[in-house]
């Protein structure tokens, strides 16, 4: 049996135990503003398989639902739900009732895309294009203020659709999940541009009646790694889709 076919099995064979396992634990909420390939609606996505291990070690059972980016955080941030699964380090300074968990959860590659391959992805240049971003994508706002032609989205959908309809040149978004949709889409003519514009750590964060379950989570995850759960995850999950990018 070859090593991909049994890291397929690990992996398939752990995600039926977690949910085994979870099915009598208390539930906690958290916003997912993640798309294939970190998370999917038959919960087989990497984060998926690696968030949905760390909070059943945690002693608690977790539950994704989407919501639009920005209201995901204030939804988080006032107590309506339980905490957000992926955003950067330093939310807590404008969010103060989110508790960011201090273990990262993965590292986002935030690149441009666009229909000219050629075109260089350096912020100053994507300043002076029609610009499509996602509202709530707090990477973005920030390094997009002040710029004069900058189009909001809700979601990845409307934000591609900007782009293939030439509403803006430009879109911003995360590498691999932008290359996902392209590819499930079959779109041709859309290129995730180079370099990629930064590559940040992306951390859980929890409202602050959780404090408790903060380290435990922290914990939770540097096991999960030290294991090699975590890489044989992210080879089945991820990698795969970055060998058919390179093709």
């Amino acid at each position: 049996m070859t090593t991909a076919r049994l890291t397929a099995i690990a992996v398939a064979l752990l995600l039926t135990a977690a949910i085994g396992r979870a099915a009598d634990m208390p539930v906690l909420v958290l916003n997912d503003v993640n798309e294939p390939p970190f998370t999917t609606a038959d919960g087989s996505g990497f984060l998926d398989l690696v968030a949905g291990e760390a909070f059943r070690r945690a002693g608690v059972k977790l539950k994704l639902v989407k919501l639009p980016a920005e209201r995901a955080l204030i939804n988080a941030n006032s107590g309506i739900d339980d905490g957000d699964l992926t955003r950067i380090a330093g939310l807590e300074t404008q969010y103060p009732n989110l508790l960011r968990v201090p273990e990262k959860l993965m590292d986002w590659t935030f690149s441009a895309f666009g229909k000219d391959a050629s075109m260089p992805a350096r912020w100053e240049t994507i300043r002076q294009r029609p610009t499509g971003l996602i509202r709530g994508w707090k990477i973005y706002e920030r390094e997009m203020a002040g710029a004069g032609q900058v189009v909001m989205a809700g979601n990845p959908d409307q934000l591609f659709r900007l782009l293939r309809l030439d509403r803006v040149e430009v879109i911003l978004y995360e590498r691999w999940q932008g290359l996902h949709l392209l590819r499930q889409e079959r779109v041709a003519d859309v290129y995730a541009l180079d370099p990629p514009l930064a590559k940040r750590e992306m951390f859980i964060y929890l409202h602050k009646r959780h404090a408790a379950l903060v380290p435990r989570l922290a914990e939770a995850l540097r096991a999960i790694k030290a294991e090699g759960l975590y890489d044989r995850a992210y080879r089945e999950k991820v990698l795969e889709l970055e060998r058919a990018a390179a093709k």
